[in-house]
């Protein structure tokens, strides 16, 4: 019996600037069938990845991140211009978060679990 992975041939941003954050949200989304997933450390990095490799199919956003670039509004800016589904992940409280600006992500706050993420990256790839 074949078993069709969720995100089958998929490509993935992830913007978090904690390494083993990083790290997690990759391998739950390769296990899921991500073909390929796209890991940057600040802003600045996801903005200039997106104008080199704009085919992204969806992207999983730290709300706040360490440096100059403080947040991942811009990057979620960006993407909701070029149509592109994302989620928030964030270690604040949900209603913390720009919700009003973006309220087709859905948030998952830290800890998360695997289910939880894959079912916010369905949610965002099914509704847009």
């Amino acid at each position: 019996m074949h078993v069709q992975l969720p995100l089958r041939g998929r490509r993935c941003l992830v913007l978090d600037d904690e390494f083993l954050i990083v790290l997690d949200i990759q391998q739950i989304l390769e296990r899921a069938g991500a073909q390929h997933v796209a890991c940057v450390a600040s802003a600045s990095e996801a903005i200039e990845l997106l104008q080199r490799e704009p085919n992204f199919d969806f992207a999983v956003l730290d709300v706040k991140l360490s440096g100059p670039d403080r947040n991942s509004l811009g990057v979620a800016a960006l993407l909701a211009e070029k149509g592109i589904p994302f989620v928030f992940l964030t270690g604040m409280r949900v209603d913390d978060v720009h919700a009003k600006q973006f309220p087709q992500a859905r948030v998952i706050e830290k800890p998360y679990d695997a289910s939880a993420l894959l079912c916010a990256v369905h949610h965002a790839l099914t509704t847009t």
